[in-house]
């Protein structure tokens, strides 16, 4: 199985390198393409990839081919990839709100992959959102998942809203815990911390906090509780979430990204 990445930015490099240290390429080289000479001679350094500049050289070769550009430079990479794709060759899209359908028409083909992936595949973590157009056969899609699941997780869901309903909650999330951080870092060195023991609170206590989730059935409402005793500390802080609606200004931002991702759609 010969695999194309097209763009090696963020994703494209991410899927490329990890996919290219997976057992499912039997030690062929992950193909990469990408049309700015910087990051070509960047990726030329990497020796478990085969880099090309022009996708005529390589796009005939592919079996699997993952389109990681940006969403706006799609129609661009359509016209040139149209003339050289095949109808048995599957095409799996990172884009964000770029349609089954519009890919399909742009490229040619039929079998395509919709995907909405997140920051931490970049360390393994991810986590994807995946769905297919009903040429995909159930063997194709299995070696899909396995190939996103070199970057963590994926989910497959059974409409298109939920690929954009996705982007709202996992795509754009990492930038909501960020945010978050940020801000408790903020109010740590305010309180005296150091910039380098605001950092070490604030990482130590996002960590310790999910590993107790995951580690046990308890639902978060009630890790709450169980932090937050009556008229302590942590249950002034809530209470002062809950008073400025912190809940649902989170609920809007997500939709927010949610809406965006339809509008890009259109």
């Amino acid at each position: 199985m010969r695999i194309l990445v097209i763009g090696g930015g963020n994703m494209g490099y991410t899927y490329a390198d990890a996919i290219s240290r997976s057992q499912y390429v039997n030690r062929k080289k992950v193909m990469i393409c990408d049309s700015f000479p910087q990051k070509i001679a960047e990726l030329q350094l990497i020796p478990h990839f085969d880099v090309y500049a022009d996708v005529e050289a390589c796009l005939p070769k592919a079996d699997v081919v993952f389109l990681a550009v940006k969403p706006n430079n799609a129609e661009e990479v359509f016209q040139k990839i149209k003339p050289l794709a095949k109808n048995d060759q599957i095409f799996v899209s990172v884009m964000a709100g770029v349609t089954i359908q519009t890919i399909q028409q742009g490229v040619g083909v039929s079998k395509v992959v919709r995907t909405m992936p997140n920051l931490p595949a970049k360390v393994g973590k991810g986590v994807t959102a995946y769905l297919a157009s009903d040429e995909v056969t159930r063997l194709e899609l299995l070696m899909i998942r396995n190939l996103l699941d070199t970057t963590g997780d994926s989910i497959h869901v059974s409409n298109e809203q939920l690929i954009d309903a996705s982007t709202g909650i996992s795509g754009s999330g990492p930038a909501y815990v960020f945010y978050f951080m940020q801000s408790m870092m903020e109010a740590a060195q305010q309180m005296g911390f150091s910039e380098h023991d605001a950092k070490v609170l604030v990482n130590g206590t996002f960590a310790g906090a999910v590993e107790l989730f995951n580690q046990g059935d308890v639902s978060l409402i009630t890790w709450m509780d169980r932090v937050a005793s009556k008229g302590g500390t942590t249950r002034a802080a809530l209470d002062s979430m809950d008073a400025n609606q912190v809940n649902e200004k989170i609920k809007e931002a997500a939709f927010a990204a949610f809406n965006r991702a339809v509008e890009l759609g259109k």
